[in-house]
């Protein structure tokens, strides 16, 4: 009983800390679709995200993903109509470059060159998002 009663616990607290930054982004990016900006940063990022088979919203996510973190790209994602192969791309570009900045800064503290990690990381995630866009075969 005291295992159950632990593990209600610890559920209840991740979902308060996950709540805390999945809903906040979800709403904003709600928000800034029912305004011309979201339109803005598509067309800006447009001709970037194309090469990833993405639409220009998608530079959102990345952003959100490489600057705070994984839950807020989340929370940006379903807020936004992607199709299976664009949130594919999304979640393994993600997977190879999300929280840059904090965990540039442990690799940082364990004497990695920073240039370095964020090179290679950001590279990942380029070659992950190119590959798999041009290799997705649909209706297969």
């Amino acid at each position: 009983m005291d295992t159950i009663r632990r593990g209600l616990i610890n559920g209840f607290k991740t979902l308060w800390i996950l709540s805390r930054i999945l809903v906040p982004v979800y709403f904003l990016v709600t928000l800034i679709g029912k305004t011309p900006v979201l339109g803005w940063i598509s067309a800006l990022f447009r001709p970037l995200m194309f090469i990833f088979g993405l639409p220009g919203e998608a530079a959102i996510v990345l952003v959100l993903g490489n600057v705070l973190n994984l839950y807020a790209a989340i929370g940006a994602m379903v807020s936004i109509d992607f199709t299976v192969k664009q949130l594919t791309i999304l979640a393994v570009m993600l997977s190879f470059s999300h929280s840059m900045i904090v965990e540039t800064a442990i690799f940082k503290r364990l004497k990695v060159s920073a240039w370095r990690i964020v090179t290679f990381r950001m590279s990942l995630a380029v070659l992950s998002g190119i590959m798999l866009n041009l290799l997705w075969v649909e209706g297969v």
